[in-house]
């Protein structure tokens, strides 16, 4: 079977550094789903604003396999077990007790919180969507309404990322550098939410590292100390 790409991802994630590991209901973070040509048929949307939710199907686009020795098998060209970065990259799980997008067939899975139908000049209409774990440019192979009668689960377990579902970080910004920022249009709220979610691998803890993030246009250099993200710089780029 060949997977069509229906629509495009368009939002500020220029790289992977950032982007939210799981999908968020509370999500400030918008999302444009920009449709290919052959897809931009109004009729295909009918209804569609009845529903809150809504799955996207989509590629894992850029991820790049990394083989080693000691779990790659000879014989497929995919690794049964992965290092989930919650677990400190130093545990293995099994692949499909994951959601890395190392896998047989790099495919992703996401239920986002429709904001609303929007008519553009050029493209026609796009959905704009909350809660994307996606990077700018992923292609989605389609989206699905969200049924809550039968897709949701309340009494399911979710393993070992029940562990950290609640981990989040407080970030200290001098109050002089975000006033300039946010007179410049700065997408600040978004910022803060990937800050919040802590974007670094959970295997780097050097409180004295200096990270940068980029997004819609912004740069962010930042360090962790503990429980806080201390911003060092933030400007436009």
């Amino acid at each position: 079977m060949k997977l069509k790409v229906i629509a495009y991802a368009r939002n500020g994630f220029s790289q992977k550094f950032g982007i939210p590991r799981q999908s968020r209901e509370d999500s400030c973070i918008e999302t444009h789903i920009i449709f290919a040509p052959a897809y931009r048929v109004r009729e295909a949307l009918r209804g569609i604003e009845d529903y809150s939710h809504l799955w996207l199907l989509w590629g894992f686009h850029e991820t790049i396999r990394q083989k080693g020795n000691e779990a790659q098998c000879e014989e497929l060209d995919w690794s049964p077990t992965v290092r989930p970065p919650r677990l400190g990259g130093n545990k293995r799980m099994g692949v499909f007790a994951t959601r890395s997008p190392f896998r047989p067939n790099p495919i992703g899975l996401t239920s986002v919180k429709l904001l609303r139908v929007e008519e553009t000049p050029n493209e026609g209409l796009a959905l704009v969507v909350s809660g994307a774990d996606l990077l700018d440019g992923t292609p989605i192979y389609d989206i699905k309404p969200y049924l809550a009668f039968s897709d949701c689960r309340p009494e399911t377990k979710s393993g070992f990322a029940e562990a950290t579902k609640d981990y989040c970080l407080a970030v200290q910004i001098d109050e002089d550098m975000l006033k300039n920022a946010i007179e410049q249009s700065c997408p600040w709220n978004a910022l803060r939410e990937i800050l919040t979610q802590d974007p670094r691998p959970a295997y780097q803890t050097d409180s004295e590292r200096v990270y940068h993030l980029d997004y819609a246009g912004w740069g962010v250099d930042f360090r962790v100390d503990a429980a806080t993200v201390c911003v060092k710089n933030l400007f436009k780029k």
